[in-house]
């Protein structure tokens, strides 16, 4: 079973709240969870980030995958450290035409 670490949207048309769960890959995006670990408001201002610092790590240890934004998240609240290997942008190469 991959489980994954992703965020879930709640609230009302345009005004989105995420939470942070736990949650089967195979499942919806707002389908059934394992687990809530915090969660995310991006319409507050300032922004309102909460995570269970205890549960994020226990499941971590335990080899659960963040999505990137979820991962970015983490890094921004200090759970995780910020990886030193930049991705290259996911750009597609066209061929020239003759």
């Amino acid at each position: 079973m991959a489980v994954k670490m992703r965020l879930t949207r709640m609230g009302d048309k345009k005004s989105p709240f995420y939470r942070i769960v736990i949650v089967d890959s195979r499942k919806a995006r707002d389908g059934e969870y394992i687990e809530k670990v915090g969660h995310y408001n991006p319409m507050s201002n300032p922004v309102e980030l909460l995570i269970n610092k205890e549960k994020a790590q226990d499941w971590l240890s335990k080899g659960v995958q963040p999505t990137e934004t979820v991962r970015a998240l983490l890094v921004k609240e200090g759970i995780l450290e910020p990886s030193k290997k930049q991705s290259a942008p996911r750009t597609k190469l066209r061929k020239k035409k003759k």
